[in-house]
């Protein structure tokens, strides 16, 4: 090779940068609308060349080389700017662990396109790269190199890179539009290794739970009614179309009964820890009594230990524990975080006659049906059943938006005018009928069960399109996190709340933060002692909602205060170091050595509990 040929081949790889990074800006701001700002570019691209020469020096030939390079920014950029459309933040290494749940729920064309990235991804890794040079050499040492330092000391990266480039841990999306996707990544990944939680030790973890118990709040425990079943259902994407302010509808698309049902409840909401996906979190805080506070999926690498979780404590107390969820077994590492959490029976997509679908969903009606089939053929029929029903259809998916089927269930919700986001239309008729066939099934349970305690929430707001794009033509939503109100973002957690308590029938539980849920059905069913959930039943934890980088307090109906790391009031001061010590006992009871196991006695807030009840229990005798 001549040394002009030679020249030419050393700027390969800038031009090569040049044009797959030009390529991959204009796929994100005009397909996803995620435009990294001039700033990040000038910080990002020199990192990317430094990234790119070394895969060129490693490589066999130049077309291997191009491919690799392409794969990878592609998946960098345009991965990260599908991730931000949809969820609000961009890719984190904790998504790896994700990885398997995400190839399970694509279908055709996108994983088809998944797949073959990662396959193609991975081939050339493997086999792109030759030794017999000493530049190749040296590549693979700095290379190690660098792996080695950001694994074991990445402390001073992180530190060096805040400084410099700053971090904001509750907007994601402007780190990123900052920096770019590739200094994004080693910022992130090396917080990833900084911030592996170190399970916390005898003291630490014994100190927290004492500071939570004294301040834990005694909630009034019902008067214990007997055995009696209870029905927890988990409502896929389940929200209250009304709330887009600016749409109006051709009726409204909740059922008068439905309406009529929540409004006695005082129209009570949940504040979940998800928006548009993530299900799992939802379901670990409302049978765990912890809140969740990473952007990641709970069940796949932070439950560890086998807990006494909510279905646990009922099978102390005599009841069969069941979960049912048509889906794949594997999916969210359900079928290990069940076992962990104290199910005995977990009900999956095999287990079902799949005899009502809209598209690839098991209808809510059929899962009714079919769950209250299975109950009753238990090998113990005389003891109370605790039914955790989680509910598939109504989940957005990629190729057919809110899928129904049309024959049984035809489109009845119409906008009035033009609605712009057809993910608006599409749900209203969705949860239309997702509201109709749970009130059918309330009624059964009032009319067989008139005992049972009926629980049912949403999960999480439903994915209205990219960047928020249905919510910011209702003027419910900004369209991103960081221009947020705070009234925007209890609306952007909050969904329906039903709690029925037998035959004494609905219950104001107000706007009440996942977490605390588990707790508040113990206290229905009548049991007082003390469990993992008393952690959170704190007077200071009321209304109190984390988020990734971000909690905020619900203070009043229609009153929220937003607590940032950088801003801290005396009221955010306190429910920080509240939640510090909460998020220390979690640690400790799912992951370390659960040390604030079992809990010790609360022998003041027992017996006031306990006074309580039997004080309204004597009460309703002489009544009676």
């Amino acid at each position: 090779m001549s040394k002009t040929s030679r020249t030419l081949t050393l700027f390969l790889p800038a031009i090569s940068t040049s044009l797959a990074y030009g390529l991959a800006y204009l796929v994100s701001t005009h397909f996803f609308s995620v435009t990294i700002s001039t700033l990040g570019m000038t910080r990002d691209f020199p990192l990317l060349l430094a990234v790119s020469y070394l895969l060129f020096f490693l490589s066999r030939n130049i077309w291997t080389f191009i491919g690799l390079q392409w794969l990878i920014i592609g998946i960098l950029y345009i991965g990260n700017a599908v991730k931000l459309s949809f969820f609000g933040g961009p890719m984190v290494p904790d998504d790896v662990y994700a990885l398997r749940s995400l190839l399970l729920i694509l279908s055709g064309w996108q994983r088809f396109l998944v797949v073959g990235a990662l396959t193609g991804l991975a081939g050339l890794l493997l086999f792109n790269f030759q030794f017999r040079r000493g530049r190749a050499w040296l590549s693979l040492g700095l290379i190690l190199a660098l792996g080695l330092i950001l694994i074991h000391y990445p402390q001073p990266i992180v530190a060096a890179l805040d400084k410099r480039v700053g971090n904001s841990v509750w907007d994601q999306r402007s780190n990123y539009l900052g920096k770019g996707a590739t200094l994004y990544s080693l910022q992130e990944t090396a917080r990833f290794f900084r911030d592996m939680e170190q399970t916390p030790d005898r003291k630490k973890a014994t100190g927290a739970a004492s500071a939570l118990l004294t301040r834990s709040s005694a909630h009034t425990v019902s008067p214990a009614q007997g055995p009696r079943n209870v029905y927890v259902i988990l409502l896929e994407s389940f929200w209250d179309p009304l709330l887009l302010k600016d749409i109006q509808f051709n009726q409204d698309p909740l059922p008068p009964s439905f309406r009529e049902l929540w409004q006695a409840t005082g129209n009570s909401t949940i504040m979940s820890p998800v928006f548009g996906g993530y299900t799992a979190n939802a379901e670990f805080e409302s049978l765990c009594g912890f809140p969740v506070v990473h952007d990641d999926v709970k069940f796949e690498r932070r439950l560890i230990n086998t807990a006494p979780c909510l279905p646990a404590i009922l099978e102390e107390h005599d009841y069969n524990t069941v979960v049912s969820h048509p889906n794949i077994p594997a999916f969210w590492n359900r079928t290990n975080a069940y076992r962990r959490l104290g199910f005995k029976t977990y009900w999956s997509i095999k287990d079902f006659n799949l005899d009502d679908m809209n598209y690839k969903f098991l209808s809510d009606a059929s899962l009714y049906r079919q769950v209250m089939e299975k109950s009753a053929q238990l090998e113990e029929p005389k003891k109370p059943v605790f039914n955790y029903i989680i509910t598939y259809s109504g989940h957005w998916d990629g190729s057919r938006i809110y899928p129904r089927n049309e024959e049984s269930r035809p489109q009845v919700i119409n906008c009035v005018g033009e609605c712009k986001t057809p993910e608006i239309e599409s749900y209203a008729n969705t949860v239309h009928y997702k509201a109709k066939e749970l009130m059918e099934f309330v009624d059964e349970l009032k009319k067989n069960d008139p005992d049972a305690l009926i629980v049912a929430f949403g999960d999480h707001l439903p994915f209205l399109g990219g960047n928020f794009q249905g919510y910011v033509e209702a003027g419910t939503l900004a369209g991103t996190r960081n221009q947020f109100t705070p009234e925007m973002f209890l609306t952007y957690v909050s969904t329906p709340l039903i709690v029925i308590d037998g035959k004494r029938g609905p219950v104001d539980l107000g706007s009440l933060p996942l977490y605390q849920l588990p707790g508040r059905i113990l206290e229905l069913l009548g049991i007082g002692e003390p469990t993992i959930m008393s952690y959170a039943g704190s007077k200071q934890g009321a209304g109190v909602r984390p988020l990734w980088g971000v909690h905020f307090i619900n203070t009043a109906p229609g009153k929220v205060e937003i607590c940032k790391d950088s801003e801290q009031s005396p009221t955010c001061e306190a429910s920080t170091a509240w939640l510090d010590q909460l998020l220390t006992v979690g640690i400790d009871v799912f992951q370390g050595e659960q040390f604030s196991l079992p809990m010790p006695e609360r022998p003041t807030q027992l017996a006031a509990a306990r006074t309580d009840a039997a004080v309204q229990k004597a009460t309703e005798q002489v009544v009676r």
